[in-house]
């Protein structure tokens, strides 16, 4: 294949997820290492995301913006891509999803698109979407409901429920990604929402058979917060079963959880959104996978622009990116020293 996501001269970081958790890991990683893989989900379908798939037919731009602009090092095109339109029939839109989509219609294909845009938001490393199929996301319940899309599914109240999940049609690995996760040292599935941000890549055909036979340490870093409705109750340990469940294969080396209290500013927060922080819980040694502890959430609570709904609907708490990136490439060395 003569589109290596990597070179050979640095650690090579494959980071799996969707738009804000990959955000929040990439924007720090990216200071540690040039040879880095953004694998994007690509089921997105709410919010100026969904009107332009809808409308014009392309591919989901959406988690794709986010990642190209955690990996930019040029800051005022970086705040352009992330510019949302407050009013007018733009209302919602993010240039960077205008902007991919157009590209995807310049050149013919969405990949190209985002290569060229890498090209102009100076990126380091590289982002490709997870499969270059157009699917949907497909939950399955146990009294044979189902239910479709992944903003949809976001949405629904199945506490204490676990779905099954599924792409429609059937979705095939994009060749470059998988090459990424062969290739790399260190996978990282980034933190964010278990059924409509990180099961859908890597629910994708091939993914979790590269997972399973990959070389690389995989490292799963856990949410910090509960998603009302859906993953209340989970702990450290059921958000790492939760997503081997779904993608059919134990592949997780080690598990990264945050151990620092939230402020009791965030946990007000927290309630009034409906959301918890994460519980470590019984962490069983007998488990397959190591775990990890450090203090790794972000001391301020995230904002959003008012002409973002989905945004703003997403969890009040962040990781702190750069001590997220340490811990990283900590274990990392650890592990190579162990090996």
């Amino acid at each position: 294949m003569n589109r290596s996501p990597f070179q050979p001269d640095q650690i090579k970081i494959a980071v799996i997820g969707g738009g804000t958790g990959s955000f929040t890991l990439l924007s720090a990683l990216k200071n540690h290492t040039k040879q880095i893989a953004a694998l994007v989900n690509m089921a997105d379908d709410g919010g100026s995301t969904g009107q332009l798939r809808d409308e014009m037919g392309t591919l989901p731009p959406g988690d794709i913006r986010q990642c190209l602009v955690a990996l930019s090092k040029a800051p005022e095109v970086r705040d352009l891509f992330n510019y949302r339109f407050e009013e007018g029939s733009l209302k919602g839109h993010a240039f960077g999803n205008l902007f991919l989509t157009a590209l995807e219609k310049m050149t013919g294909d969405f990949v190209s698109g985002v290569e060229l845009a890498s090209k102009i938001l100076n990126i380091t490393g590289r982002v490709e979407p997870i499969t270059l199929d157009d699917v949907r996301l497909v939950a399955k319940f146990s009294d044979g409901r189902e239910e479709v899309g992944e903003f949809n599914i976001g949405e629904l109240d199945f506490a204490g429920v676990r779905p099954e999940l599924r792409l429609e049609p059937n979705a095939q690995a994009n060749p470059v990604a998988i090459q990424a996760i062969e290739e790399a040292d260190v996978v990282v599935i980034a933190p964010g929402n278990i059924y409509g941000s990180l099961a859908p890549a890597l629910i994708v055909d091939g993914v979790a058979e590269a997972l399973a036979k990959t070389s690389a340490l995989k490292i799963y870093v856990s949410n910090l917060a509960t998603k009302p409705n859906q993953t209340d109750g989970f702990t450290v340990g059921d958000f790492a079963d939760e997503l081997e469940r779904l993608s059919g294969t134990k592949f997780i080396d080690v598990v990264l959880y945050n151990t620092e209290k939230p402020s009791d500013d965030l946990l007000k927060r927290y309630a009034k959104a409906g959301e918890k922080a994460v519980e470590i819980g019984e962490l069983d040694q007998s488990r397959h996978y190591k775990t990890v502890g450090a203090p790794i959430i972000a001391g301020t609570i995230w904002s959003s622009q008012v002409a973002d709904p989905i945004a703003a609907s997403r969890t009040l708490i962040r990781h702190d990116s750069v001590a997220v990136a340490q811990c990283i490439i900590d274990i990392y060395n650890q592990f190579k020293k162990e090996s």
